[in-house]
């Protein structure tokens, strides 16, 4: 007697074989998979939740109708990034052309007095909560190097001095310190706090792209 294989166990490259062989509802299962990495992206480069979704829900559709052309010897979390990146620039372009907004302001972050919304000030707030914490959690030795080299921008020789180490030995802690903190403040992205996305908002782009395909 089979077993037969619970669905959330597939590997991408299995769904999407099975959706290309006809099991067209399965694709939920992707999207369900990518929805919180896709919104975080589409927030750092549009800062509009609406906005987001729409884009998100234009490129599921995009990866679904060329779904055979993935080259499934990459990964489809990065085929489908792209595609995300893609059509945020795409939206930038439209939203320039129609004046509602300087795009060179959203991609390189000028004028950020004009642009700020409460999006950058809860996630100010928040990445300096956590960075703060994290510093509190490396040794001492580090900590100091990261503060005098990073915050108080003192240069090598005169966090040498200050501390009374080598240049060498502040070069060598300030690359530690900068992993140390890196692997606290990747935690954080990583449990979902910036950008959370939450199952209305989940069910919400799953099916209206349903819909849009016709997938049922």
């Amino acid at each position: 007697m089979s077993i037969i294989q619970p669905i959330d166990t597939l590997t991408d490259n299995e769904i999407i074989a099975r959706v290309l062989a006809g099991e067209k509802r399965l694709y939920e299962l992707l999207m369900r998979r990518n929805n919180a990495s896709l919104f975080r992206i589409g927030m750092s480069f549009l800062n509009n939740d609406m906005d987001v979704e729409d884009v998100m829900q234009q490129t599921y559709i995009n990866a679904y109708q060329h779904l055979e052309s993935f080259r499934q010897e990459a990964a489809f979390a990065t085929w489908l990034k792209r595609i995300m990146i893609n059509e945020c620039h795409q939206h930038l372009k439209r939203r320039q052309h129609a004046g509602s907004e300087d795009i060179s302001t959203v991609e390189l972050g000028q004028d950020i007095a004009k642009t700020r919304t409460p999006v950058d000030t809860v996630i100010n707030k928040e990445l300096g909560e956590v960075l703060e914490k994290a510093l509190l959690s490396i040794p001492e030795k580090y900590r100091a190097v990261f503060v005098l080299r990073e915050l108080e921008q003192l240069n090598v020789a005169e966090t040498a001095k200050v501390l009374d180490i080598s240049r060498v030995n502040v070069k060598v802690r300030q690359i530690r310190a900068k992993m140390m903190l890196r692997e606290h403040i990747s935690n954080f992205y990583k449990n979902d706090v910036v950008f959370p996305f939450h199952l209305i908002r989940c069910d919400r782009v799953v099916n209206n792209v349903l819909r849009q395909l016709e997938i049922e």
